[in-house]
């Protein structure tokens, strides 16, 4: 019996049933042929977003992910199996995407973002996607698509709750949306979350990104959908008119950009870090700051370090209140200590 040979997919075969939309034809085709995007976050939200972004054509797709499969993923991030555990999320999903479709260009960047490398993951790009479960990361990136006119998709699922937003190019961004954070942050790891959920939204920052690159009306620019998979109901609101602050309340800094000036207070106890990011760290606590028990000066900047900008963040809070220094936060992660300034 003769075995029958795989006959590759042509490009008419593959896009026939998106063409063929109005709102798409051969013109759309070629500019999301066109199209770089950069989807930070190869997660929950990352999995579906790429699954649909190269089922549709990107030109080019840049996958940025510092993590590596674990089991406990595989609930939610279904591009990956049993034989993925271990490997590096971003080249894990760089060989579904290639399989999947082989016109599109993956490139993987097993890292995480930062705001020394933001820059560069951002260059030439005409979409970016914030699919990371990290706020420290939404911030640098908003930060950095704002400065550039560089639309940003977000989405946060958490519980049985989230939402998907489209922010910065013709948008505000999202301190405009979001200038606080709340007071208790949890994460899908603290907290849990249902897969279905976080597919539905990372589907939907494919959608409003392929809306960006198409120019369909309305925009998804300055729309704010939100998801109860609970009670099974969509909402949201428009947010075009949403004020920029006069000035970021904290910005976040890479650890490279510490300098020999700065009053750096290292946030995570000696169990979490015995090394501090610089060896001249203050050690400190949140409550500390709360109780208005550490001191500043206004002439010199406070770079406040966590492993996650959250601790940062609060500190930064309460600090803001008594003291008029300049504040910076950072982000660690868990990457490694500086050994010197």
């Amino acid at each position: 019996m003769a075995h029958k040979l795989a006959v590759p997919t042509s490009h008419v075969d593959r896009y026939a049933r998106q063409e063929i939309l109005p709102q798409v034809g051969a013109d759309g085709q070629k500019k999301l042929r066109d199209a770089r995007i950069l989807v930070v976050g190869a997660g929950g939200l990352g999995c579906p977003a790429l699954q649909y972004l190269a089922g549709a054509g990107i030109g080019t797709l840049i996958v940025v992910d510092g993590d590596c499969v674990d089991a406990s993923n595989l609930h939610r991030q279904p591009l990956y199996g049993e034989a993925s555990l271990a490997q590096a999320k971003a080249q894990a999903a760089a060989a579904f995407v290639k399989n999947l479709n082989p016109q599109v260009k993956v490139i993987a960047h097993t890292t995480v973002v930062t705001p020394a490398n933001v820059d560069a993951l951002l260059a030439e790009v005409d979409v970016a996607l914030d699919c990371a479960d990290s706020f420290a990361a939404t911030y640098i990136l908003s930060d950095a698509c704002l400065d550039k006119g560089i639309a940003l998709i977000a989405a946060s699922a958490l519980g049985l709750t989230g939402y998907a937003g489209g922010f910065c190019a013709s948008a505000p961004s999202v301190r405009a949306v979001f200038p606080d954070l709340p007071k208790d942050l949890a994460t899908c790891a603290t907290a849990g979350v249902l897969g279905p959920l976080v597919g539905m939204l990372g589907a939907m920052q494919a959608q409003m990104a392929l809306s960006v690159l198409l120019r369909l009306t309305p925009s998804p620019l300055g729309q704010l959908v939100t998801l109860n998979a609970q009670s099974y109901r969509f909402g949201g609101f428009r947010f075009d008119g949403a004020a920029e602050p006069r000035h970021a309340a904290f910005s976040f800094i890479a650890a490279t950009d510490i300098t020999a000036t700065d009053l750096v207070i290292e946030l995570r106890g000696i169990d979490e870090a015995p090394q501090a990011v610089v060896p001249d760290a203050v050690r400190a606590t949140v409550q500390a700051f709360e109780d208005q028990a550490v001191q500043t000066s206004a002439q010199h900047r406070t770079v406040l370090c966590c492993r996650s900008g959250l601790r940062a963040w609060r500190a930064a809070a309460a600090l803001n209140q008594y003291s008029e220094t300049p504040i910076a936060l950072l982000a660690m992660g868990d990457e490694p200590s500086l050994s010197s300034r």
